[in-house]
C-alpha cells in the first residue's frame, strides 16, 4: 500500500471540512477523489502533503507516519502534487519551472556551482536532459524559453504537472487538473495521466468534479473514492 489514509478528519471552527476519511491507494493504482464543490477533497490534498495537520486520524506512505511532517519534507519521501489554481513561476521561462522542482536531486553543493567545477557542470547536463525529456512528454520542449505566464491555460495545466513529475515522485497528486477545459482538452489529459502513470510507474490519487467522472471510467479509473458533504 503506498499511501493508506484512516478516520482523516479536520475540523475548521465548527465547520467539518474532513470527517473520518478512509482512503488506500495501492502501487500502481489510479484512484479519483469524486464530490462536489465544498466536499473536502482540496482539504484532504492539504492534509496529504503536510500544509494542514489534521484533528484525527493517520496518513501512511509507505509504512511512514506523514502527520506532523513538513511540506517539503514530504516531497522528498515521494510525493508530489498540482493545485486546483494553477501555480507556477509564472514570470520564468518553462524550463526553470521545471528545473526547480529537479534541482533537489543534484548531487554539486554550492562550492561547485561558485568554481564551476566538473561536477556541476555534469550536473547541468544531467538536469537539462531530464527537463527536455519531461517538457517533451507534453509536447512543450519548443516552448522552454518562453515565459510560463505566457503558455495558455492547458499547456499551463500540462506545465504544472511536468514541474510535478521531475520532484521524482511515487506518488502524485492531482488536483483537478481538468479544470477549465473543453471536452477535448479533458480527454487529451486523461491519455497523459494514464501515459505518464505507465511510463513513471506512478500511483496517482486525481481529485475530480463529478462532471468529469465518465470520462474516467472510460479510461480505464481503478477505483473511485467518493466524498460527500
Amino acid at each position: 500500500m503506498m499511501l493508506e489514509i484512516r478516520g482523516l478528519t479536520r475540523h475548521f471552527g465548527g465547520i467539518r471540512a474532513v470527517d473520518g476519511v478512509d482512503l488506500h491507494l495501492g502501487d500502481g493504482e489510479l484512484v479519483g477523489l469524486i464530490g462536489p464543490n465544498g466536499s473536502g477533497k482540496t482539504t484532504v490534498f492539504n492534509l496529504v502533503t503536510g500544509i494542514y495537520r489534521p484533528d484525527a486520524g493517520s496518513i501512511r506512505f509507505s509504512g511512514e507516519n506523514l502527520v506532523g511532517i513538513a511540506p517539503h519534507k514530504i516531497n522528498r519521501l515521494g510525493i508530489a502534487r498540482t493545485f486546483q489554481n494553477i501555480r507556477l513561476f509564472r514570470n520564468l521561462t518553462v524550463m526553470d519551472n521545471v528545473r526547480i522542482a529537479y534541482h533537489s536531486h543534484l548531487e554539486y553543493g554550492p562550492v561547485a556551482a561558485l568554481c564551476r567545477t566538473g561536477g556541476f557542470y555534469n550536473g547541468e547536463k544531467e538536469i537539462n536532459e531530464t527537463v527536455d525529456i519531461f517538457l517533451s512528454i507534453f509536447l512543450l520542449q519548443n516552448r522552454k524559453n518562453e515565459i510560463a505566464g505566457s503558455l495558455s491555460y492547458g499547456d499551463q495545466r500540462k506545465l504544472e504537472i511536468a514541474r510535478a513529475l521531475a520532484s521524482k515522485p511515487r506518488v502524485l497528486l492531482l488536483d483537478e487538473p481538468a479544470a477549465g477545459m473543453n471536452p477535448y482538452e479533458v480527454g487529451r489529459l486523461m491519455e497523459f495521466i494514464l501515459a505518464i502513470r505507465e511510463r513513471f510507474q506512478l500511483s496517482i490519487l486525481l481529485k475530480l468534479h463529478p462532471g468529469h467522472l465518465f470520462r474516467l471510467l472510460d479510461r480505464e479509473l481503478i477505483q473511485v473514492c467518493p466524498l460527500v458533504v
